[in-house]
């Protein structure tokens, strides 16, 4: 049966949004290897989007990535849609400057990916049964995309910042390095919000579980799933017996000397992580080895070291320096360039000279390269770590080493190369277990099983434009303001202010956003002469209330009551030193204030990791030095902004939000217009020198006049690129 008529008889199916940001990502000749961030993963996401959109559950799947407009990549990438297979696409968004940026440089612009994703979906006009996040990057932005949009999130780590740093510190490196090359807090941050939002996290073997996500404060063994990764067995099969060899293998002759000797192969990116240097060390020390075989360093692409990024740079030129030492030249090969369609060819080679894939990283917690090798053919020596301990649990074709035990990997490896009846049935059990366990097929009919139930987990009251008259059914644009020290404190400023509105603004919905309760901010705003707002966002962002009425918003209420304890948060938080509650009237059904003294209180990194170790949720929100406000984890005034405009049909784009405090950080950043007012607090600074963030120099409402005419609000509303 054609997909086209299952799909007639089963409606849209199920809509699934895959998020992967970085990398390098399209649907033919993968530029694998050519840096560290377009390795595993970038294949990973693009073969599952293809085995999701060929099950017959599923209608449509969108792989959101980023638009990379950039000379020195291929055009390709700035594409901003490219067809996969039917139904599978892959969406590129704009998320920060638009030429190619490491990971490690995307964290300030994922609000604006977040933000344009909504649009895209919202444009599609299909409610996501799933949103999947790849990477801690992509979790940070699939966790405000699956809030806003009330989706079930679903999480994949790829590779974990505690792991990576646990490593990295053993290897001798530095916390301060790390941190400075790797963003880590930023990352861990990211990864402990991620699994406290996700309904599922998918890991593809339960040691990654055990050892490497139970090392996080959010981490809930009960939403963890193990689906082992899958492999195209079309492209990944042993040689023929009459086999012509490929291309790249006279690529690998030009560097050794015995060529007919048996490869031992490793393939992967230039990066530290990945161990190379051990492997070099391995074999070169080992003199049987080095009588017996080759070595192939299959390291990336690269014209020249020297145009390589710092990382690659060091692994390189350590593994050339390690050549160089023992005089290896002759017995290794480590070409500069690779295709895609090169990679099978290589795996082959090794299973027909009867060598050896080693995988010597430090931690492996997928082991593609180790399934590609044992569909090929090819026998294995891997870290014992990760998935490489489920890969030979089902597939027995292979041993087990520390990768940081030289000897023990190249005593591994001849003891395989040094039999030839081993040899032959490590290659034999591996070609049936890969079969039998490690299909993309296979992998997508789980998945689908177990992210089905999660649309009843999530639903909620749809979110329905109501049929209002008024203003707000009207606006094409919106001004929402934060109260105290932006809106009010110099009259002279808000004069001018509502003069501009009164005599420019009848297609602008105007609103705010602040930390009072709904009629401690009437009040305030009566005294001071403000005319009734057309929208109300109270309590830091617990609250939406419409036109003059006040009337409530429904949906937002039901919307952020996800995993809401506020009576278990309280006590948490009051057990603390130099922390106590705002008085009766400042408590909402969803705002938990409290008054912190700084010369007591605990950190607001250590309060959160309180939480984390409770299980217990919620938006920590410190402004002022002095209040912090605990929220469910769906509210924020950046949450209700966007809510708000999604709900009303505003483009982010034409919203102007304005702020002073800490407190307004997360709807000043993303697609939003923002301005900070002159009188700021120190807090925001960190936004200086995004595009999108005007920092005035005129003080409360002044400010906000300033960026009226800074983004001429009135007349195009220029947005500046992020």
């Amino acid at each position: 049966m054609k997909r086209t008529q299952r799909k007639a008889s089963r409606g849209e199916g199920l809509y699934i949004v895959l998020v992967s940001v970085h990398g390098l990502i399209r649907g033919s000749d993968l530029e694998l290897g050519r840096d560290a961030d377009t390795g595993g993963q970038i294949k990973y996401v693009v073969e599952l989007a293809r085995a999701l959109g060929a099950h017959p559950e599923v209608g449509r799947v969108d792989l959101l990535t980023r638009r990379i407009d950039d000379q020195r990549v291929d055009p390709a990438y700035a594409q901003a849609e490219e067809t996969l297979a039917e139904g599978v696409r892959v969406i590129r968004l704009d998320c920060g400057p638009k030429r190619y940026l490491r990971k490690e440089r995307l964290w300030p612009h994922l609000d604006c990916f977040a933000d344009n994703a909504i649009k895209h979906i919202r444009h599609v006009g299909l409610r996501p049964d799933v949103v999947h996040g790849h990477y801690a990057d992509a979790g940070y932005a699939a966790v405000r995309i699956a809030n806003l949009l009330g989706a079930p999130l679903v999480q994949t780590g790829h590779s974990l910042g505690r792991v990576k740093q646990q490593r990295l510190m053993e290897k001798g490196a530095s916390e301060r390095d790390i941190e400075s090359r790797y963003n880590m807090a930023q990352r861990i941050d990211a990864e402990e919000e991620t699994l406290l939002n996700a309904y599922r996290v998918i890991a593809s073997t339960q040691q990654e579980v055990e050892s490497q996500y139970a090392l996080y404060d959010h981490y809930r063994p009960e939403r963890m799933e193990v689906i082992p990764p899958g492999t195209d067995l079309e492209r990944f099969h042993p040689p023929p017996s009459r086999w012509r060899q490929p291309p790249i293998a006279a690529e690998l002759k030009r560097f050794l000397r015995h060529p007919q000797r048996p490869i031992v192969m490793a393939l992967s990116r230039p990066d530290e992580r990945k161990n190379i240097p051990t492997l070099v060390r391995a074999f070169a020390e080992h003199g049987g080895l080095r009588e017996l075989a080759n070595l192939v360093i299959v390291a990336g692409n690269r014209d020249s070291v020297r145009s390589l990024d710092r990382g690659a740079r060091k692994v390189l030129t350590e593994v050339f320096m390690l050549i160089d030492d023992y005089d290896l030249h002759g017995q290794v090969a480590y070409p500069k360039h690779h295709a895609a369609d090169d990679v099978p060819d290589l795996y082959r080679l090794v299973t027909h000279t009867r060598g050896v894939f080693v995988n010597p990283a430090l931690t492996e917690p997928f082991g593609l390269t180790l399934i590609e090798a044992g569909a090929s053919g090819a026998p294995f020596v891997a870290t014992a770590d990760g998935g490489p301990k489920d890969i030979l649990r089902h597939c027995q074709n292979g041993v087990l080493v520390d990768p940081l035990d030289s000897k023990a990997m190249s005593e591994a490896i001849y003891q395989i190369l040094a039999d030839d009846k081993r040899w032959k049935a490590l290659s034999t059990a591996g070609l049936k277990g890969v079969r039998k366990h490690y299909s993309w097929r296979g992998h997508a009919d789980t998945y689908v099983r177990k992210i089905k139930p999660l649309g009843a987990e999530a639903r909620r009251v749809r979110r329905g434009q109501r049929k209002l008259s008024g203003k707000l059914v009207r606006a094409d644009r919106a001004l929402i303001t934060d109260i105290d020290n932006t809106l009010l404190g110099d009259r002279q400023g808000l004069k001018r202010l509502l003069n501009e509105l009164r005599s420019r603004g009848s297609g602008i919905a105007f609103g705010i956003a602040t930390g009072r309760r709904l009629d401690s901010a009437v009040q305030i705003l009566k005294e001071w002469g403000v005319p009734t707002p057309d929208l109300m966002i109270t309590s830091v962002g617990a609250e939406i209330h419409y036109a003059a009425e006040m009337t409530e918003d429904p949906g937002w209420m039901t919307h952020i009551n996800y995993r809401w304890r506020p009576e278990a948060l309280r006590e948490a938080i009051l057990e603390l030193p130099g922390i106590d509650l705002q008085p009766e009237e400042d408590q909402r059904r969803h705002k938990i204030s409290f008054f912190v003294d700084p010369t007591y209180a605990p950190g607001l990194r250590e309060i959160e990791r309180l939480l984390r170790q409770q299980d217990l949720q919620a938006n920590l929100i410190y402004s002022h030095d002095r209040f912090l406000d605990l929220l469910p984890l769906r509210a924020s005034k950046g949450f209700a902004v966007r809510y708000f405009a999604d709900k009303w049909g505003i483009e982010l784009e034409r919203v102007l939000v304005a702020g002073d405090s800490g407190n307004d950080e997360d709807m000043l950043r993303g697609r939003t217009l923002g301005v900070v007012v002159g009188n700021h607090a120190p807090e925001l600074e960190r936004l200086r020198g995004y595009k999108r963030v005007h920092f005035a120099k005129a003080n409360y409402a002044g400010g906000i006049v300033e960026a009226l005419e800074h983004y001429d609000f009135f007349n195009e509303c220029r947005a500046p690129d992020q």
